[in-house]
């Protein structure tokens, strides 16, 4: 039975080294779940770049890789969506699987951290990459080091089969460490 880990297996499999989250802070620890910092890398999106995204022939360099030092800060504009990345780089055992989700005080200042891209393979290694959009009419700061997500497990009733990472599956986003944009279409 698949069930979420609770506070004290997290810290046991990190323990164990089954579960790696580097820097490890065990004051972020939760009831159910590992508080995540922002990292200092991010990607602005181009607009003018191109005139629509054909997901059947998609473009490249539509992003431009930002570098933000610790102690300043990044402006996320109203309605505008970058790429983020944790400060904390995870390893994900071949029987776990984890989802990453918004902080729900930031949630209600209107900042979202995941569109799409909550999921995390069996078998992941590296950072994460958030996908950082603005809902207010407002801008917003964003610092690295600053909470910005929250990281939960589930165990699967067995190990993957083929994890994340595995040389058939053509992962492209295995042991990433900076923001990465969209590798759609490109070949494993």
């Amino acid at each position: 039975m698949s069930s979420v880990l609770s506070d004290g297996t997290i810290r046991r499999l990190v323990g164990e080294g089954r579960i790696r989250i580097e820097p490890w802070d065990p004051s972020l620890v939760q009831p159910a779940s590992v508080d995540l910092r922002l990292g200092t890398s991010f990607r602005v999106f181009h607009n003018h770049r191109i005139a629509a995204i054909d997901l059947r022939d998609p473009p490249t360099n539509l992003t431009e890789h930002v570098a933000v030092e610790l102690g300043s800060s990044f402006v996320i504009h109203p309605g505008e969506f970058v790429l983020g990345v944790t400060q904390e780089s995870v390893g994900i055992p071949d029987d776990v699987v984890a989802r990453i989700e918004g902080k729900s005080s930031l949630g209600r200042l209107g900042l979202i951290v995941h569109a799409t891209a909550g999921f995390v393979d069996p078998g992941f290694e590296g950072t994460l990459t958030l996908e950082i959009t603005n809902l207010t009419r407002v801008p917003i700061k964003l610092y690295p080091g600053d909470l910005i997500a929250q990281l939960s497990f589930m165990s699967l009733d067995r190990a993957a089969e083929v994890p994340y990472g595995s040389p058939q599956l053509g992962s492209h986003y295995q042991r990433q460490v900076e923001a990465t944009e969209s590798r759609y279409g490109l070949p494993s």
